[in-house]
């Protein structure tokens, strides 16, 4: 008779992670390049988190999957009782229907009518808040960081495009069904060969970080930037916010104009919005603004005071965004909880 096997001893187990049993919210920033959730708890600690690419070119599809995903992730990653959510607070890149939970247009995601609310209702059971990627890091800044205090609050945010939100006594400005302060979108005469209406350009296409990348590969090209075309090859992924930080810290006469110029254009923009609304104080965030701090904050104001009406420029305080890469996220939950009836 054949030998019976011995038997092996199996690996013992090993004890399961004990959940912890507490009330959390979801804070989740829907980035043109990234998405974010984060899991705060109810003094907006961040107990977990997950990070995914958006590559909005790979489609709708595949972006509500990894929103869904990403949440799963970090409840997760955070060791907390699924069953303890609350809410799901969410900032998008582009037009929303705050009311219905829709995102309407999201120009660099190429996303449209995505209904946001009932994908995350049907796969979480809990309160969903959509709204504009901007306003709800102005949100959070107002209730939480740099705007703390104040009547009223302008964000304003150059990164991929250019967004802006503002908050008046608490509320954040928007329309009746839909978010407003598209700042970037301001048009000023003007044209270059990507204009979609020929003799208009828009504040966007001037001061965004996409535009000064543009402007940059340009300058590679003509071997204006050296050091940047050694580190990029000129190639407009390759340019990001830090690429052309060290590119004006060079002090390279190309680098110098372009943020010259793209500064003055903002503070132009600004500007119109201090004349229509006097906003007590503005708060500048995004990652130009957090590589060239000192840059951003003194001379968006030198300029704001040269274009808009002296007696509405006085006393405005400004300030750099404090809650950086939470500000989205603590922002829509921020809002979802204070905006209950």
């Amino acid at each position: 008779m054949p030998a019976k096997k011995a038997k092996t001893k199996s690996a013992p187990k090993k004890p399961s992670k004990k959940l912890r049993n507490v009330p959390f919210w979801i804070g989740f920033d829907l980035g043109g390049t990234k998405m974010m959730a984060s899991v705060l708890d109810a003094n907006y600690n961040v107990l977990g988190s997950a990070r995914k690419s958006t590559n909005g070119s790979d489609g709708a599809a595949k972006g509500r999957n990894k929103i869904v995903k990403a949440i799963h992730e970090a409840i997760a990653e955070a060791g907390v009782n699924p069953k303890g959510i609350q809410g799901i607070g969410i900032g998008c890149p582009g037009l929303v229907n705050p009311d219905k939970g829709i995102l309407i247009f999201a120009p660099n995601l190429g996303w449209t009518n995505m209904a946001l609310r009932k994908l995350l209702q049907n796969q979480f059971k809990c309160p969903i808040t959509v709204l504009n990627d901007v306003d709800a890091g102005t949100y959070g800044e107002y209730a939480l960081g740099a705007g703390k205090g104040a009547r009223s609050l302008l964000g304003v945010f150059p990164g991929t495009g250019v967004g802006a939100g503002f908050v008046y006594n608490g509320q954040i400005v928007m329309g009746r069904a839909i978010s407003a302060m598209e700042l970037g979108n301001i048009l000023f005469p003007g044209t270059h060969i990507g204009s979609p209406v020929f003799g208009t350009v828009t504040l966007e296409d001037l001061t965004s970080r996409l535009a000064l990348a543009s402007q940059a590969g340009l300058a590679c090209y003509r071997g204006q930037l050296p050091e940047l075309d050694k580190k990029t090859e000129g190639a407009l992924r390759q340019i990001r916010s830090k690429a052309l930080a060290n590119a004006f810290r060079s002090g390279e006469d190309a680098a110098m104009i372009m943020f010259r110029n793209s500064i003055r254009y903002l503070g132009m923009g600004v500007a119109t919005v201090v004349n229509l609304l006097a906003p007590d104080r503005i708060t500048l965030g995004g990652g130009l603004v957090e590589e060239l701090p000192g840059l951003y904050l003194n001379l968006l104001k030198e300029e704001v005071e040269h274009y808009a009406i002296p007696e509405l420029a006085r006393g405005v305080k400004y300030s750099l965004a404090k809650l950086g890469g939470q500000a989205v996220a603590a922002g829509a939950v921020a809002w979802m909880r204070n905006s209950k009836p």
